[in-house]
């Protein structure tokens, strides 16, 4: 894992236990998910700089459309922002998570 995975997953571990639980390095079809809740059925992938070039951006493009035509929710979030406040972002995945779970399943669908 990056320092930015590294980073979110300490943050994300200090909120399991609850109804939110993320996975880290998730295998979900053909790909293998940065972290995953299941309950809320949303994905998060780090994007760092990588991610910008070459076919990169085509790939990730087509990797976000088989999640969400599988019922996924995606969140990239960049590594930057990971390394300006981990907690933050963990804190506002968590809520987005528990959100999509008090919700019910018919609107994680959309």
């Amino acid at each position: 894992m990056s320092l930015p995975e590294v980073l979110l997953w300490a943050e994300l571990r200090k909120r399991a236990g609850g109804t939110a639980q993320f996975r880290r390095q998730h295998p979900f079809g053909p790909y293998v998910l940065d972290f995953y809740c299941a309950r809320a059925r949303l994905c998060v992938e780090v994007d760092g700089y990588s991610h910008g070039v070459d076919d990169r951006p085509e790939r990730d493009e087509r990797r976000d459309a088989y999640l969400v035509e599988a019922g996924l929710q995606v969140e990239r979030i960049g590594a930057a922002e990971i390394l300006e406040d981990a907690h933050a972002i963990a804190h506002g995945l968590h809520e987005l998570a528990m959100e999509r779970i008090a919700a019910g399943p018919l609107s994680q669908l959309r």
